[in-house]
C-alpha cells in the first residue's frame, strides 16, 4: 500500500503549528515531499522521521547537596 501523502495544511495540523513552518521546511529542504501538479504534499513517513530527529530527551536534573537556597 502507498505511504498517504499529507497536504501543508495537514502537516501543519500535525505539527501543531500554522501553514508556514511546514512551508518553511520545505523551501529549506529540511523534510522530504513530492510535488503532485503544482501542489506539494508531504508523506507521513517524511513527517514522522522529521519530529523523531528533532525529539529531545528531557534532560536529568542533578541534585546539589550542601548548598542553602
Amino acid at each position: 500500500m502507498a505511504e498517504r501523502l499529507l497536504s501543508v495544511a495537514q502537516a501543519a495540523d500535525r505539527l501543531g503549528t500554522t501553514e508556514r513552518f511546514p512551508r518553511r521546511l520545505i523551501a529549506e529542504r529540511r523534510v522530504t515531499f513530492v510535488r503532485v501538479g503544482r501542489h506539494v504534499r508531504i508523506p507521513e513517513g517524511a513527517l514522522a522521521a522529521y519530529i523523531a530527529a528533532n525529539t529531545v530527551a528531557p534532560a536529568r536534573r542533578r541534585r546539589r547537596l550542601g548548598r542553602a537556597a
